[in-house]
């Protein structure tokens, strides 16, 4: 299938105080179709049907009951990712068929994790190298888990797109466990149940959509983004 044209939909974001319609991204050189803006961070046991670790056991614990770097995909449902319209951090609403065609990567970010300084690097690392190819990157703050994730949506953006130069699209502030859980949560989570069942597990989860807005694929926090590329790659010459 083909994949939307590299001309922006969108445009870039880090540009604070002087933002084209629907300016997603830290840079506005980016070709993608939709222009992202930029993203951050909770204790131990189980809180509002949350898994909630220490900061330190961010990156340990959860790899002892990591099935491989896989959680593959459950029979997915009849919807797809482009029935879902998003708030990006910049509060406009964003039709997720803007990304019709593309491979997509979504991810939990929080700014606080032990995870954070890795997965951010490597998550910009992936996208700069396939974003003309047809990926796009979307992240979603999420405070959920260690309250890793305090700040504002301006302060998020400033962080990502400072200290990363994230040039993803980032998006607003979501719950993706609970009673308040975002509508485009509900969809991936029960697209791909993982081995705590329909439970994010933390910051930094990640689902794998293909070019049909279907989740093929979900890994768990403690999987890289680098060690998503191969999955991407065939995606991509799919």
């Amino acid at each position: 299938m083909a994949s939307l044209s590299s001309s922006s939909v969108l445009s870039p974001i880090c540009t604070f105080f002087s933002q084209p319609k629907l300016n997603l991204y830290c840079n506005s050189s980016s070709s993608s179709s939709y222009k992202p803006t930029c993203s951050s961070s909770k204790s131990s046991i189980f809180q509002n049907g949350l898994s909630l670790l220490t900061t330190k056991s961010c990156g340990s614990s959860l790899k002892s009951k990591n099935m491989g770097n896989t959680i593959y995909a459950r029979a997915a449902t009849e919807k797809t990712i482009y029935d879902f319209t998003v708030k990006d951090i910049d509060d406009k609403d964003v039709p997720l068929s803007t990304f019709k065609g593309k491979v997509l990567l979504i991810v939990n970010v929080a700014s606080r994790c032990g995870l954070t300084t890795s997965n951010y690097t490597e998550l910009s690392r992936v996208y700069e190298k396939y974003k003309n190819q047809g990926l796009e990157i979307l992240a979603f703050p999420c405070n959920q888990f260690g309250a890793q994730e305090p700040g504002s949506n301006p302060e998020i953006k400033q962080f990502a797109c400072t200290r990363f130069k994230a040039e993803f699209p980032i998006f607003d502030k979501v719950d993706v466990n609970g009673p308040n859980t975002a509508p485009v949560y509900q969809f991936l989570k029960s697209s791909a149940g993982g081995f705590l069942g329909d439970l994010v597990k933390w910051n930094f989860e990640k689902f794998l959509v293909d070019k049909n807005g279907k989740v093929v694929e979900r890994y768990p926090p403690t999987t890289s983004p680098l060690q998503i590329e191969k999955d991407i790659q065939k995606l991509l010459a799919a």
